[in-house]
Order: C-alpha cells, then sequence, then structure tokens
C-alpha cells in the first residue's frame, strides 16, 4: 500500500487526479488477485477511506472538487463545470440505435463536444455509430482482455502473471472510467481511451505493456 500510495499522492499534486485513481485500482486489482487476507482487505480499504477524505481536503484543486460537484449534481452548472459531461450524454443518446453516420454527427461537427479526440472519442463514436456500434467496441475490449489475462495465466512464473494481470487491469479500468466518464455515470477526470484517444504518452504506455505481454508469451514456448 505505501508504494501505491506514495506515487499516487505525488500524481494527484500535479494535479492529476484521474491518472491517481487509475493507478490506484491496477494496484487493487494487482493485490486482490494475490489473495490478500480479509483483515489485510479490510485494513487496505480504511486506508483508502481516509485517503479520500484527506484527499479532498488537502490535495484536491478547487477545479477538481467543482468537477466532482457537477457529477453528484448534474444539472446544476451545465455552462460551466458540467458542460463536458452534458455535451457528451447529449452525444451519446443522440445517437440511439444505428447512429446518425461517419462525419454525420450534430455535437461532434458543430463543436458543442469539447476534446472530441481524447478524453471524449467514444462519445463520437456513440453518436455516429449508435448503440450497435458501442456494443461492438466493448467486444472488442472484452477479447484484448481475454487475450491479455490468457497470456497471464500459461505465465511460468509469478511475475510474469501479474504483468498480465497489472496490463489487464491497466485495459479494464481506463476503458471503465472513461466509457463511464462519457455517459454520466462517473466524474469527468481525464482519462483517455485505451488503444483509441489520441495522445502520445498513453499510446506509448499501453504499447510497451503489450511489449511486456508479448515477452511473457514467447518464453512460455520456449524449452
Amino acid at each position: 500500500m505505501i508504494l501505491v500510495l506514495l506515487p499516487a499522492i505525488l500524481i494527484i499534486r500535479q494535479p492529476d487526479l484521474g491518472t491517481s485513481l487509475a493507478l490506484s485500482a491496477i494496484a487493487g486489482t494487482m493485490i486482490l488477485f494475490m489473495k490478500v487476507r480479509f483483515r489485510s482487505l479490510i485494513i487496505a480499504m480504511a486506508v483508502f477511506v481516509v485517503a479520500a477524505i484527506a484527499a479532498w481536503f488537502l490535495l484536491l484543486e478547487d477545479y477538481q472538487k467543482r468537477r466532482i460537484d457537477s457529477f453528484v449534481a448534474p444539472s446544476a452548472d451545465t455552462k460551466g463545470t458540467g458542460y463536458h459531461a452534458r455535451q457528451s450524454i447529449i452525444a451519446v443518446g443522440s445517437g440511439m440505435m444505428h447512429g446518425k453516420g461517419y462525419k454525420e454527427s450534430t455535437q461532434t461537427q458543430f463543436q458543442f463536444l469539447p476534446e472530441q479526440h481524447t478524453d471524449f472519442v467514444f462519445s463520437v463514436w456513440a453518436e455516429e455509430q449508435g448503440f450497435i456500434g458501442c456494443l461492438l467496441a466493448l467486444a472488442l475490449f472484452l477479447f484484448l482482455l481475454v487475450q491479455i489475462t490468457n497470456v497471464a495465466s500459461a505465465s511460468r512464473d509469478r511475475f510474469g502473471m501479474l504483468v498480465g494481470v497489472g496490463m489487464a487491469g491497466l485495459v479494464f479500468w481506463h476503458m471503465f472510467i472513461n466509457i463511464g466518464m462519457v455517459i454520466g455515470a462517473l466524474p469527468v477526470v481525464g482519462i483517455t481511451l485505451p488503444l483509441w484517444s489520441y495522445g502520445g504518452s498513453s499510446i506509448l504506455a499501453v504499447m510497451t505493456g503489450f511489449g511486456l505481454l508479448l515477452s511473457i508469451s514467447l518464453r512460455r514456448t520456449q524449452v
């Protein structure tokens, strides 16, 4: 917990709440996979609650607090801190079942939806391809997660297994937080969608993880 807590605090101080939450979630996934004792799990949860309360009063910036407030009360400030989330929900809902078609989305083409190529890229896809297109995207992510899990489960050592579990956690939690963010189920925290959002550091980190997975898979087949 100390190894996770220290970098998480430093990342929040950047400030970058989204990356700090993702780091904590990935680490939590790896810890749970190691089958920790129930007592240790309770202690970890207590530490997380205390750390969250302390972060609210000591670490979070005012604009980050306003984002969380706008998530709790989305209609309170639709033209201010809640603008991003509101426009994203409109874009996702207007896609309906089959979508409006490629480059036919009103929220995107008329620039109502901000950060279209990074945080809210899934909103563009949902408006243009609809509910069916979203199901296809989720199915592809599920296929990717299954492949990563297969590599982790077939690893020859614990380190390789944990790398695979951590990579699966990275893809899953980034996907979960980003999609939850664009549909209004989670607050806007600035998390990219793996292999989809534009961004150099994001794609570099993901592809580096895939390289490690390929190395683990290669060692599995060697005598």
